[in-house]
């Protein structure tokens, strides 16, 4: 885990003064069945876009709230960083999409029988939000629906 003081000083005044979120209370719901009977989407923070897609705004006052469809069978190698924050060193996930996308490992759990089916698309949200109002209004219920169509059972939540 990072320290503050590994910051600039411009962000860690903003990380400082910035009025989190909290919600209240946290949503959860138990599983109705084993994991290995579920299907299971993938949901990151990590600003990903495929080739041929729009990338996130870096530049839009408050962040992108949009999202990213990635289509279960895509290559990890392939997802390009368009994360905007500097609050975080972006190599070793452009090295391995994979520490912000497992895609590759939920494959593998797939194959070991330790999760049920992984679903046909996953979503990429740009992380380092400080304006959520759309975010949630409109993006985040258009994500759950997306996901509900398919007969998601458990979103794998990535923050970035």
């Amino acid at each position: 885990m990072g320290d503050l003081s590994e910051l600039s000083l411009k962000d860690q005044l903003f990380l400082r003064a910035y009025r989190w979120r909290r919600i209240e209370p946290v949503p959860w719901t138990s599983l109705r069945k084993p994991l290995s009977e579920c299907r299971v989407a993938l949901v990151s923070s990590a600003g990903f876009v495929l080739p041929g897609q729009e990338p996130f705004d870096a530049k839009k006052r408050g962040g992108d709230p949009s999202f990213r469809e990635i289509p279960a069978g895509v290559e990890a190698g392939a997802l390009i960083d368009t994360h905007r924050s500097r609050s975080f060193d972006h190599s070793g996930m452009r090295r391995d999409p994979n520490l912000a996308f497992p895609l590759d490992r939920l494959r593998e759990l797939e194959q070991s029988g330790r999760v049920g089916r992984v679903n046909r698309r996953h979503l990429s949200f740009m992380g380092s939000l400080t304006a959520t109002g759309v975010f949630v209004r409109e993006t985040a219920p258009a994500a759950a629906r997306l996901l509900a169509e398919d007969d998601v059972d458990v979103a794998l939540l990535v923050p970035v």
